[in-house]
């Protein structure tokens, strides 16, 4: 290695320079100098080159992180489509769940509103089925008492009553829980006292008209029973003809004159064509008391009773057997008529006009 000199008087020949001997300190530190110089460029060298290989390792790991930075990059992108892919997917399931959701609810709307409607067809089906039990019990019973009004007979009713309880009874229903105890407190009520039937009473009416025309009155001159109403007794069998005719004889004398006690002059007085008249008269009373317990009069039964019971202890004889058989019938026909109250079944009526109202 040769070092040029820099001086420009110097010749530049290439021609080496003698140098001078006398100046040997001047080499030495020019020598060490230059070492100096070289161990820095050595060091600045190797610094350099550490430099390079930490650029060249910090290039490599910037590389390594960008490339990793590119993947996950990448991925994130990858996973952020997917992630959007996914989210518009459950976007449209989430629609379509909220579309099924407003369909169902639809569906259980329009079910509840069917469910409330035949409910309501059920209520007004079982409401009308009801009203038609109610209004057949009521025909039932209110003929059962036009017949037992007009006819005396109480069995219709009663008949009426027990098939109106035992429908009821079958029809399971609590609200006409009412209508049937009504109806079998007035059947018991009605059954208790039917004793007083008129059709009794009117069949004794009948026997009691019957006996009009043969009951004798006080001042009949006829016999009773086959004695004569006075004279002696009988004779025996065996008594002799003679006896016998003078027994007749006196008999017919007898029948001309009549002693006795005249409690009732007005019936002594009643003339043959009055007795006609008296009798007709006591069987249309008889018919008045017919009349007024076919249509449930029962005080003018009992004044028209009253009345025939005077005219016969009045105008009759009361020791002929027919006359006794006659006030017997005018006693249990007042007896009757005096039990033979009119039905009464007004607590089934309200009854029945409580259901009919829905109550």
């Amino acid at each position: 290695m040769s070092i040029a000199s820099t001086d420009p008087a110097m010749p530049d020949h290439g021609e080496r320079v003698p140098v001078p001997l006398a100046a040997p300190a001047a080499s030495v530190s020019h020598a060490a100098s230059h070492n100096a110089s070289r161990l820095v460029l050595g060091v600045l060298a190797a610094v350099a080159f550490v430099a390079l290989l930490m650029v060249i390792a910090l290039w490599q790991k910037v590389s390594g992180m960008q490339e990793q930075l590119a993947r996950q990059s990448a991925d994130a992108l990858a996973q952020s489509a997917e992630a959007r892919t996914l989210a518009r997917q459950a976007s449209e399931t989430v629609r379509d769940a909220a579309a099924k959701v407003a369909l169902n609810e639809t569906r259980v709307a329009e079910l509840t509103l069917q469910r409330s409607q035949l409910e309501e067809l059920m209520q007004s089906l079982s409401r009308s089925r009801d009203e038609n039990l109610v209004v057949d019990i009521d025909s039932a019973i209110r003929l059962g008492l036009q017949q037992a009004q007009v006819t005396g007979n109480v069995e219709p009713l009663l008949a009426a009553l027990k098939a109106g309880e035992q429908r009821v009874a079958r029809s399971s229903q609590p609200r006409l829980a009412p209508l049937q105890r009504a109806l079998a407190r007035d059947a018991d009520r009605i059954q208790a006292t039917s004793t007083g039937n008129i059709a009794d009473a009117l069949h004794k009416l009948d026997d009691l008209m019957r006996l009009v025309d043969d009951i004798p009155t006080l001042n009949a001159v006829a016999t009773q029973t086959g004695t004569p109403l006075w004279g002696a007794d009988p004779l025996p069998a065996d008594a002799p003809w003679w006896q016998r005719m003078l027994a007749s004889v006196r008999q017919e004398l007898r029948s001309l004159v009549r002693v006795g006690r005249v409690d009732k002059p007005e019936a002594v007085l009643v003339s043959p064509e009055h007795v006609f008249f008296l009798r007709e008269n006591l069987k249309l009373k008889l018919l008045n008391v017919r009349l007024s317990l076919l249509s449930r009069q029962v005080d003018s039964a009992r004044n028209e009773l009253a009345s025939v019971t005077t005219a016969l202890n009045r105008y009759f004889d009361p020791r002929s057997r027919r006359t006794q058989s006659a006030a017997t019938l005018l006693q249990q026909l007042q007896a009757q008529v005096k039990e033979s109250a009119a039905p009464n079944v007004d607590e089934t009526l309200a009854a029945l006009s409580t259901a009919a109202a829905g109550r």
